[in-house]
Formats: structure tokens, C-alpha cells, sequence
């Protein structure tokens, strides 16, 4: 049984459902990138690693994230290895009065990688460097350019994000200490990595012209899908909200007369995320774009926003493309006001689509009922099926949850798949992906207590079987971190560290599934998955503490073990062989219980970012 809008699954869908094959139970994995019972799963100088997007030639593309406190070459001899154990991350602030570190990092991998297969590669954009080379005493080593990559085509293109390198003036105040503030043209814009090169592609809005004076802004841009067919979808900044209009007005009288920092400076501070909210002052008008990549030339196409804004409106309207077919279809988001109510402002899901004129219209994906808050499509296949998800209260409390359309019915419905149950539960889920097999990937909760964090797991949804399943319940023993013994039994590996004491101490691996991002035609799954680490013990600055034989410190237990945690790494999961069964080994008659802390969710805020900005002020 599932949840519908208003009738039963179109003929339409069922008739694709019915082309796409024969229902069959969920297939087995197996976890392709673990070296040692480890998952080989970011790049060398980071902590944390999530693969965003797969092809069918098995070529990934991911984001490292995370400077890590501790290098071997902080400890005498070089004798540790920094993934021995969870350090601090470095902690990255952004000051006009500081230098700018960059936090992000673009890679890649595949089966037939270079430097092997699934062995994450940094690939630089924007001229960073390989984040393993960063020497602090030599400024130029430290990368001032955060990239992102989130989608790569069948050609080898891919498509992401990147900021402006750091620049900086001359500081003319009084301090003797301050010697330069540092600033950036932009904060994001959308890239195109080719064989033959980078292409950027700048937003429509980059300058602010007022009164006859101009400020360069420089705007905002990302690219976050790309087809067969070299269409990149994303969107970009199109206009200045009327609010931040007032902030480079003031930067600009400030600058004239003397009384504040250098105009660039001052747009720079008011770009940077500050407060509790962590939001920026200078805000944008966006919009979802497609842009066509030809040989020498992008042809760049707007794509209309799901209302017409009232002409005296101060209100921050936007819109993104988020996925693409190979047909053009585009899948994202965009506000609106439902039922032609301008008291009814939301941000839905929506697509877009090419009319006979060859014009892209604007189309809503209607909501399961008028108690959702909002919604928003991931992607979008050949088939013209939308996979998105909607918040909305379910037992009194916000809940996301994961919902598919078929966008060329006549009168489409919302399907909202069971999960785990045979009724609709409380368990927050959304997708982020789905192929041409009707097969649908990403992320649900796993547990119903609403007093916790609810820990998640990455989930496979097949539309030909309505099968939902956790995909750790799918993988084998070797997946999850067990090992066969003698007697034929499985367990979990034990692995043997030494710390600052000489003592050996030793703690169990475990590998957990927490997301599903990507899944190309041949059912090869990347996401991120968690593993265990032990705890340094660190100082009052992060820093691990060191004993006297130059090892670090792990923190322990009541009972003298490390404390363990979880890091979030790169995962590759491809269907095992035939034969191949799904472990159910436990640990102690249980499985292993963990709260999910960052991973890739962080990477969809990154994605949906300028939507964790806004704040409709109006004045």
C-alpha cells in the first residue's frame, strides 16, 4: 500500500513500471573501497569524504571536507598515521582580518582510476592544490579556493562549484599587528570541468549599479547535475534582494567618507555567513538555469520562476535546478503561491519542461495535502519520473518524507512509498537519485524515538517491486566490518592501536551505510558511509596530546577502551556476486547503534545553499 494525492497510480506509471522489468528481490551488495578493514573513502590531508555522483563508465565525483589537526609530521618521527584515530578538525573562520583556508575539496575515482581503482584523487579546480601538500609555513601551499563537484556525465564532464581565490589590500588603520585584509570577487560560482579544461559559468547579476556607482559583487552560481547531452542544470543570482541593496549602499557611504573599512572589504564581511543563523547579509535573487555546453560556446537559458513577484515586493523569490534528464527535463524547486494566494508563499517542488516553441515552462508538483509546509524534486529520469521529498507534520512534529511523480501523466499523482512499514510512518527520508530502472536511492531515519537524535542509513527504493530496504540489512559480512573465524562464525574485526602510553588498545570496526546519493544503470551505488574510529585525547586548543614514545593519546572509558566515534567517508557499493548473501551477524545478539553527525546532509546544504541564507525581511 502506498500514500497517494487523490487516486491510484497512473496507467501511465504502472505502464513504465511495467517496461522496466520483472520484480525481484533487493539485490546484495558489497563495499568495493575497503583497504584493511578501513574505507579507502577521502583524500590524504582531510577527515571527511562523501561521493556525490556516478556514471555509467563507474567514474565517481566527491567532495573532501575537513582539515584535519593532526598530520604524521606534527608527531616526532612521523611514526602515526593521522587515520589512526578522530582528531579535531581544524577549525575554519572567516575574517576580512585573517587569510581565507579553504574547507573543501574536489575529487574523483573509478573502477579504472589512475592511481587505482576507487582510490579517491584530488582533482584540483581553480588552481587549489592537493590539500596533502599544505605545509603552514609556506603561505602558498595553503589552498584560499573551496570546490565542490556534484555531478559527472558519461563523457567524463563535470559539474560543481568553486569560490574566487583570496585577494587582499594593504591595512592603513592604526594596529601593529594587522598587516593586510582579505577578500574575495566571489563566494560561488558554477564550474565545468572538461578534458580540455574550466569552464565557469557566471550568474546574469554580478555588479551593483546605483546613483552611478558600481560595486562588483560578483554574484552567485552553482551547477548541480549535467546530462548526456551536455546540459547543466543549477541556478544563479539574478538580481540583488531589496535589503542587501541597503547593506552596499552603506558600505559605499562608509568608503566616501571615510568612516569604515574599504568598500571591498566591507562587501566581503557582509558576504561572509555570520550570527546564530550563519546567514549573510548580502542575499540574491535566484533563479533555476540550464546552460548548454557547445564546443566553443554555453548558451545560458532562465528558466521561469513559479509566480509572477508584485512589483513593489521586497520578498527574496528563488528557484533551482537540481537534476536533468537526458531529454532536458529539469527537476529543483521554486516558490510559489499555492492556489493564487499571495498569503500562501511556499517553496515547492517543481520541473521544468520544453514546450513545442522549444521554451522551458515552469510546471508544480502538486502536495499530498494542505498541511505541507514545502517540497523540493532531486532528480528526474529519461522516463520523466520526479523523485523529491515533503515536510510536513506527521505525529506532531516536521518530518521529510521521500515521494515520487510521473511527470508525463495527464494528471499525475504524489506516490509517498511504505517504508518499513505497511502504513505511513514518522521516519524522515529523501532521495537524491534515481535511473532509468525505476530504482531510487538515498537517505531515511531508522529509529522512532523522538526524544534522540535518530540515527539514518542510506535506503534503495525499486518502483517495479515497491521493495523499500535499509541497505545495511543488503550488504555482506565483509561490507560491515566482520571477518570469518576458524569456526566458521563471523565477527567484527579488531583493530590494534598503540597510544602514548605504549599500551596497545583495540576497538572494533564497523562500517554503516548513512546515505545513498548516486546509482547509475548498471545498480553501482556511491554515498557515504560511517566508520569507527578511537577518540584523541586533545588539549584545551584541539590539539592531540602526545606521550613521551611521540605517539598520541586515545581517549578511554570507564573500563580502560577507546572511545569510539564515527567518521563520514566516500562509499562504492556495487551488486556482489551471484550467490552472495546478506550478513546477519550481530554484535552481541544486537545490531550496532549510531547517531549520524554531519556526512553528506552537510553536502545537501551545501547544494541547496543560498536557500539556508534567506530570511524574508521586508521593509
Amino acid at each position: 500500500m502506498k500514500l497517494k494525492l487523490d487516486k491510484a497510480l497512473t496507467l501511465v506509471a504502472l505502464s513504465v513500471a511495467g517496461v522496466l522489468g520483472t520484480a525481484q528481490a533487493a539485490p546484495v551488495y558489497e563495499v568495493v573501497n575497503i583497504e584493511d578493514f578501513d574505507l579507502n573513502g577521502t583524500i590524504e590531508g582531510t577527515r571527511n569524504g562523501y561521493a556525490m555522483g556516478i556514471n555509467a563508465n563507474n567514474e565517481l565525483v566527491g567532495v573532501a571536507q575537513g582539515r584535519k589537526k593532526l598530520n604524521s609530521s606534527d608527531v616526532e618521527g612521523g611514526i602515526i598515521d593521522a587515520d589512526d584515530g578522530v582528531a579535531d578538525a581544524e577549525k575554519i573562520t572567516y575574517s576580512v582580518n585573517s587569510p581565507i583556508v579553504a574547507n573543501n575539496f574536489s575529487f574523483v575515482a573509478g573502477a579504472n582510476g589512475e592511481a587505482g581503482a576507487w582510490i579517491p584523487t584530488f582533482e584540483s579546480l581553480g588552481g587549489t592544490t592537493d590539500p596533502a601538500l599544505t605545509d603552514t609555513d609556506v603561505p602558498e601551499s595553503i589552498n584560499s579556493v573551496d570546490t565542490y563537484y556534484y555531478d559527472i556525465n558519461d563523457a567524463g564532464i563535470k559539474v560543481g562549484a568553486l569560490t574566487a581565490p583570496e585577494k587582499k589590500v594593504d591595512y592603513t588603520g592604526s594596529s601593529t599587528t594587522q598587516e593586510f585584509w582579505y577578500y574575495r570577487d566571489f563566494e560561488q560560482r558554477a564550474v565545468v570541468k572538461t578534458p580540455g579544461g574550466e569552464i565557469e559559468l557566471p550568474p546574469p547579476y554580478t555588479t551593483y549599479t546605483n546613483e552611478g556607482k558600481t560595486v562588483e559583487l560578483g554574484g552567485m552560481s552553482l551547477a548541480s547535475a549535467i546530462n548526456n547531452n551536455n546540459q547543466v542544470t543549477g541556478y544563479a543570482s539574478t538580481a540583488l534582494s531589496s535589503f542587501s541593496s541597503d547593506r552596499v549602499a552603506a558600505c559605499i557611504t562608509a568608503d566616501e567618507a571615510g568612516t569604515g573599512l574599504p568598500l571591498d572589504i566591507c562587501v566581503q564581511q557582509e558576504q561572509y555567513p555570520s550570527g546564530s543563523q550563519n546567514t549573510r547579509n548580502i542575499q540574491y535573487q535566484n533563479r533555476a538555469f540550464v546552460w548548454q555546453l557547445g564546443e566553443d560556446t554555453v548558451t545560458e537559458m532562465e528558466l521561469p520562476l513559479g509566480l509572477e513577484p508584485p512589483a513593489d515586493s521586497k520578498v527574496v523569490y528563488s528557484a533551482q535546478g537540481l537534476g536533468i534528464n537526458n531529454e532536458g527535463d529539469v527537476a529543483g524547486r521554486s516558490h510559489i503561491f499555492r492556489d493564487n494566494d499571495t498569503k500562501k508563499l511556499r517553496l515547492d517542488a517543481a520541473y521544468w519542461r520544453k514546450n513545442a516553441d522549444g521554451q522551458y515552462e515552469y510546471h508544480w508538483v502538486p502536495v499530498i495535502n494542505k498541511d505541507v509546509t514545502s517540497s523540493i524534486a532531486f532528480d528526474i529520469n529519461d522516463n520523466g519520473i520526479l523523485v523529491g521529498s515533503y515536510r510536513s507534520y506527521i505525529q506532531g512534529v516536521l518530518r521529510d518524507k521521500f515521494f515520487y511523480f510521473d511527470t508525463k501523466a495527464d494528471a499525475g499523482s504524489v506516490v509517498v512509498p511504505n517504508d518499513f512499514s505497511t502504513s505511513l510512518t514518522d521516519l524522515s527520508s529523501k532521495p537524491r537519485d534515481i535511473n532509468n530502472q525505476g530504482q531510487v536511492v538515498g537517505f531515511i531515519e531508522t529509529e522512532y524515538d523522538k526524544d534522540k537524535p535518530r540515527p539514518k542509513a542510506g535506503f534503495l527504493f525499486d518502483m517495479n517491486s515497491a521493495e523499500f530496504v535499509n541497505l545495511n540489512a543488503q550488504l555482506t559480512c565483509q561490507s560491515k566490518g566482520f571477518e570469518q573465524g576458524t569456526d566458521g562464525n563471523w565477527q567484527r574485526h579488531k583493530v590494534e592501536v598503540q597510544d602514548g602510553t605504549g599500551k596497545t588498545l583495540s576497538y572494533e570496526t564497523d562500517i554503516q551505510i548513512v546515505e545513498a546519493n548516486s546509482i547509475n544503470e548498471a545498480g553501482l551505488i556511491v554515498g557515504t558511509a560511517f566508520v569507527r574510529k578511537p577518540v584523541y585525547q586533545t588539549d584545551l586548543y584541539g590539539i592531540p596530546v602526545v606521550g613521551e614514545n611521540g605517539l598520541p593519546l586515545f581517549s578511554l572509558d570507564g573500563n580502560g577502551n577507546p572511545v569510539t566515534s564515527y567518521l563520514p567517508r566516500m562509499v562504492v557499493l556495487a551488486p556482489a556476486a551471484s550467490g552472495a548473501e546478506a550478513c546477519d551477524a550481530v554484535d552481541g545478539g544486537t545490531e550496532t547503534k549510531y547517531e549520524r553527525k554531519g556526512a553528506a546532509g552537510g553536502l545537501l546544504a551545501l547544494l541547496l545553499l543560498p536557500f539556508a541564507w534567506i530570511r524574508r525581511r521586508i521593509r
